[in-house]
């Protein structure tokens, strides 16, 4: 976990994005500086922009495949800090970084630039109790937690195939903050190399060598059913997110044998299909047994233990990253319009899932990603406004 600097500052920023520039005027060369004799790599083709603006904010469902890199900044209002006016500000901040307007990117090409915000169950509270994301999310088993990486009042996920983006944005979101809000964690994590699941759709390997986020709401019907929230009207087009940092024993799971690990997992590592049977997208068949009566997918296995039809819940949107600091291990970001989705399924598998041996949690947090917005629907304005 990164200490953070209580008061951000614009020489906070400076420092920050001159360090950036700095390295990145260090690293590599120009087509035009290729050695003599050797051919000079070929530009690699420019992401797709990102629309900031819309009914749900961007990073969450768009872009299709999300992006390599992602920044999590937790952050905390001071005690007398107006949330409406600062959000208002933070998304022309993110407009004008997404249009690559805003100075300070210095330069660099915003590309699929993505910034997601969302606010904590502190500040939901205050616009009304009984509004989802109100809920803190409780504490559970296997947690070494400092009290500065649980909770928070603000979440920006940044998100881009370029890594050199993450910080200079970030820089520039707290630099346009000022005072007005002291850092509590932040956490860069990366995205394994895909495999296609079907369907056009596409899922990552974790740090532990299974595919990851198979699982979820990935139709529109889906989407509307377990992903965005329907209301009140204050929130709607919104939805719930949930951070869990955890530092995993690669040592102690590499040494596994590989039926072993799929064992803990319930599918196989080197195309993802069910143990009991089929390719990748299909349903695991958790009454399957062998002919002396074991089941295919044991009985403590991940994926029986977290399956939304045992735990009785909707789809969750999962997305895991790769970290190596400040030890190996994992991301998680689950996307859900009840927050009972996660909770009962983290419950149900903290009686007996085999993956958990494996885990510690360092960060937790719950937020309510705010909904959509535009030029004439300031970001947080129908919670804030």
């Amino acid at each position: 976990m990164h200490r953070a600097d209580p008061h951000p500052s614009r020489r906070r920023f400076l420092d920050v994005t001159g360090a950036m520039a700095a390295a990145g005027l260090t690293a590599g060369c120009s087509p035009e500086a290729a050695p003599p004799g050797r051919h000079a790599p070929s530009a690699p083709a420019t992401p797709t922009a990102v629309p900031a603006t819309g009914r749900h904010q961007a990073g969450v469902t768009l872009p299709q495949p999300a992006q390599r890199n992602l920044l999590a900044v937790v952050a905390d209002l001071g005690a007398a800090v107006a949330p409406g006016p600062l959000l208002a500000e933070l998304g022309r901040t993110i407009r004008a970084l997404v249009a690559g307007t805003d100075r300070r990117l210095l330069g660099l090409p915003p590309g699929d630039l993505t910034v997601t915000v969302g606010v904590g169950p502190r500040l939901v509270r205050a616009a009304g109790a009984s509004l989802p994301g109100a809920a803190d999310l409780p504490e559970f088993s296997r947690e070494r937690i400092h009290p500065k990486a649980r909770g928070g009042d603000l979440l920006m996920q940044i998100c881009a195939d370029d890594a050199l983006l993450l910080p200079v944005a970030a820089a520039a979101l707290l630099d346009q903050a000022g005072d007005r809000l002291r850092e509590r964690w932040r956490q860069s994590a990366r995205r394994g190399a895909t495999v296609p699941l079907g369907n056009g759709l596409t899922a990552p390997r974790n740090p532990l060598g299974f595919i990851d986020g198979i699982v979820g709401p990935h139709t529109a019907a889906e989407q509307r059913r377990d992903l965005w929230l329907a209301g009140p009207p204050a929130v709607a087009g919104g939805t719930l997110a949930v951070l869990r940092r955890m530092e995993l024993d690669l040592p102690r799971f590499a040494a596994l044998s590989v039926a072993e690990q799929e064992a803990v997992l319930g599918r196989h590592r080197a195309d993802g299909a069910p143990l009991s049977g089929g390719t990748v997208a299909s349903v695991p068949e958790l009454g399957a047994k062998t002919a002396d009566g074991r089941y295919l997918v044991p009985a403590d296995a991940h994926v029986r233990r977290a399956n939304p039809a045992v735990v009785g819940t909707g789809l969750m949107l999962r997305r895991s990253y790769s970290t190596d600091e400040p030890a190996p291990g994992l991301l998680f970001i689950s996307f859900q319009n009840d927050l009972r989705t996660f909770t009962a399924t983290l419950t149900h598998m903290d009686t007996s899932d085999a993956l958990l041996r494996f885990t510690t949690t360092t960060a937790s947090a719950t937020f309510l990603i705010l909904p959509g917005f535009d030029r004439q629907r300031p970001l947080g304005s129908s919670l804030f406004g």
